[in-house]
């Protein structure tokens, strides 16, 4: 599966799967960008932009399960 699917959609696919967390908590998550050095770059929005625990969430969560899913990724950053 993961050959026909190019690397932004597997990451959005990844996105998707932690969507529901992040919207039961009041917020949400936006693909901005994947750079060329395999970097994601994300936008924390709703109730998830200014929280206090947003860089957790973004390293322990977003980052884990983008990089499970696509392990060429690098890193997950939050614009």
């Amino acid at each position: 599966m993961s050959d026909t699917l190019t690397i932004k959609e597997r990451v959005l696919n990844a996105l998707n799967k932690i969507r529901p967390y992040l919207q039961a908590d009041g917020g949400d998550i936006e693909l901005l960008e994947i750079t060329d050095d395999m970097s994601v770059r994300v936008k924390l929005t709703g109730a998830c932009h200014g929280c206090p625990y947003s860089m957790m969430t973004l390293k322990a969560g977003v980052e884990k399960a983008v990089r499970q899913d696509v392990p060429e990724i690098k890193q997950v950053i939050s614009a």
